[in-house]
């Protein structure tokens, strides 16, 4: 396994591409002990180093990584919650349902999308209402998203 310490000091840097790299390093580290310092890079100041730390955690695949992760989803970048959506996706723990579902109403089409096939890979019943809400959507890909997500939590009951 890899020394994580230079990765975890480099986090600390204060030049981004070095932040980010670090990032993305700690990610394919294995090591459970970059899960903290991930979930604390979330908050970075710049969106590149928040978007890596959210594909880190989700490369990690810890569950520890659920709560960071889902406040993530409120982050003002869209590609910060598309990150944390992804991850949460890959982390597939049912603490994300609830959350997910708020998602459906964002206002970027991507992240609604992104929210309705992770939710349905889920298959959890609680979001099932929302989904059918999302069949509406403006947005053809946000209604195509949510339809196959309702099929997958039905074939899951």
């Amino acid at each position: 396994m890899t020394d994580i310490a230079p990765l975890l000091l480099a986090l600390g840097s204060p030049t981004v591409k070095t932040r980010r790299e670090a990032a993305a390093r700690l990610g394919r580290s294995g090591d459970p002990s970059a899960v903290a310092p991930l979930v604390q890079a979330l908050l970075d100041a710049h969106p590149a180093v928040r978007i890596e730390a959210a594909q880190a955690l989700g490369r990690l695949d810890d569950d520890q990584a659920v709560p960071g992760l889902i406040a993530a989803l409120e982050d003002p970048d869209p590609e910060v919650r598309a990150g944390a959506i992804a991850a949460l996706g890959r982390l597939k723990d049912r603490r994300a349902v609830i959350p997910l579902t708020g998602c459906l109403r964002d206002r970027d089409d991507r992240i609604r999308a992104g929210a309705a096939e992770v939710l349905g890979s889920l298959g959890d019943h609680r979001a099932a209402g929302p989904l059918l809400d999302a069949k509406n959507d403006t947005f053809e890909g946000v209604r195509e998203a949510a339809v196959r997500a309702l099929a997958r939590i039905q074939k899951k009951a």
